[in-house]
């Protein structure tokens, strides 16, 4: 439903105001959409479209210079960029451990790991998720970088119940462990100085992250390139992260996200997800666009001879699916 949405907003509100603009006039157009769409629009589906005629701009002024959206937004920061496998999900142990071997052996020294227990669960499944995370620490090593995620899943008691136990796995970061409305929850989760927090996924304009950052709510930011607006929003969001000296690593890596942290100083690494099977939702940047680098080593590069985003349409899977004019 959401793609159809979206489709339906940049359809019927956002396309009148973009046609005939000049895409080099993108600080103008991206203004010009936000206002005209403020009293609906400054969250949720209606700056996910946005977002999308922003990128495509970006994608557009690419071509026209024949550069590649990095080469546009400062260049390149780093010779590669690092990534983490974020593909562990929770399963039986033996079948984790296994899957995290994997991961290590195609060279990737960060991973990340998501939750099966919550609240509802209680003690027991509080024990489950230690062990989840015993396991998987004890394939990958000590010398290695572990991210706990929870995706929302838990609340502010859970999470202060769950934090001392998670300390001696030395996780890089637990990552979203409460709503994210609830900023302060987060704050009060980050200021305990346990284990880092992060967060961002969820949030969609440059003041939601003012509010995270003013608060001391996180210790990284996770914006998502497809949500916040675009580029011209992302660099106002990196901006701000670097004055606050808080690291940002885009959610969800692909594309329009690895521009940016090849671009900046204060996006050290990126997410990457080993591709087994699609997640619902995941679909047209797997059966739609070709382009993605793959990762040796656990590092991926942008080329500087491809203009745009380097992706392209492909025709493979066309068949699978409805075109909606």
């Amino acid at each position: 439903l959401a793609p159809q949405l979206v489709k339906k907003t940049i359809d019927e509100y956002l396309k009148p105001l973009v046609i005939g603009e000049d895409p080099f006039d993108y600080a103008y157009i991206w203004e010009k959409m936000y206002r005209r769409t403020h009293a609906w629009g400054r969250r949720g589906l209606g700056m996910v479209a946005i977002s999308a005629i922003d990128i495509a701009i970006w994608d557009i002024l690419g071509k026209l210079t024949n550069k590649p959206v990095f080469k546009l937004l400062g260049g390149r920061t780093k010779e590669k960029i690092p990534v983490y496998a974020s593909k562990l999900y929770s399963q039986p142990i033996k079948d984790l451990q296994n899957e995290a071997e994997k991961y290590k052996k195609q060279g990737f020294k960060m991973f990340k790991m998501r939750f099966g227990w919550g609240p509802k669960d209680g003690p027991e499944g509080m024990r489950k998720n230690i062990e989840l995370v015993e396991a998987v620490r004890e394939v990958i090593g000590d010398d290695t970088d572990l991210m706990l995620e929870c995706y929302m899943g838990w609340n502010l008691d859970y999470s202060k119940r769950m934090i001392p136990k998670l300390v001696k796995f030395n996780p890089r970061w637990l990552e979203e462990p409460v709503i994210a409305d609830d900023i302060h929850g987060y704050a009060e989760l980050n200021n305990m100085n346990a284990i880092p927090i992060s967060g961002g996924e969820h949030e969609f304009n440059l003041f939601g992250f003012k509010q995270l950052l003013d608060l001391k709510a996180v210790s990284y930011i996770q914006y998502d390139n497809n949500r916040v607006g675009g580029f011209t929003i992302a660099q106002k969001i990196n901006a701000l992260a670097e004055a606050y000296q808080v690291p940002v690593i885009p959610h969800a890596g692909q594309m329009h996200n690895y521009h940016l942290t090849m671009s900046n100083f204060n996006c050290p690494i990126s997410e990457f997800f080993p591709v087994h099977d699609v997640e619902i939702g995941n679909e047209l940047f797997y059966y739609i666009f070709e382009g993605d680098p793959a990762p040796i080593d656990g590092m991926i590069d942008l080329d500087d001879n491809v203009p745009g985003l380097g992706l392209k349409i492909t025709d493979k899977y066309k068949s699978e699916f409805k075109i909606i004019e």
